[in-house]
């Protein structure tokens, strides 16, 4: 059913892009990264947060990490992560397939200034075996998405973890 508003909404506000489904799973990003053949900062993670009684959606590089300070800069107050039940029921999206695109509720989404890094990024497609490839200027301009500087600027990409 996610898929299903994923191709729906690419279908009806971006018909060019294609979603690509995998044999294997790419719920994380180190295995998307795999399955996709590009390096862990080209995958687009969509985190689920709640500040106080508002949820949104931050779209980041999948080797960004949160910074706290900038996030309760940015939103007005410490955030923390749905839990699966609540991403599912807010999204349609089950945690490892959530993106920005075919919500089931309207949120806001925001994307990490980390995304402008590159000409395409490769964020899931509401299925934890699905995924686009699109440009992340496009990607925020589709979802009404506002850009935000919510993460740790780290060492280089090589020193960081691959998932969270």
């Amino acid at each position: 059913m996610s898929l299903e508003s994923v191709r729906a909404f690419l279908a009806q506000n971006a018909p060019d892009l294609e979603v690509i489904e995998m044999g294997t799973s790419t719920a994380t990003v180190a295995q998307a990264a795999e399955a996709h053949g590009v390096g862990p900062e080209k995958i687009a993670k969509t985190l689920s947060l709640r500040v106080g009684e508002k949820s949104f959606l931050v779209v980041t590089s999948g080797i960004a990490r949160l910074d706290n300070k900038k996030v309760k800069a940015a939103f007005g107050g410490k955030a923390s992560m749905l839990d699966a039940e609540q991403v599912q029921s807010l999204t349609g999206h089950p945690v490892g397939g959530v993106c920005p695109f075919g919500l089931a509720t309207p949120l806001p989404v925001y994307c990490d200034i980390s995304l402008k890094a590159f000409d395409e990024v490769v964020p899931a497609a509401g299925s934890i075996h699905a995924a686009v490839r699109i440009n992340p200027k496009r990607m925020a301009d589709l979802v009404n998405a506002g850009w935000v500087d919510v993460c740790q600027q780290g060492p280089a990409p090589a020193e960081n973890p691959a998932s969270e």
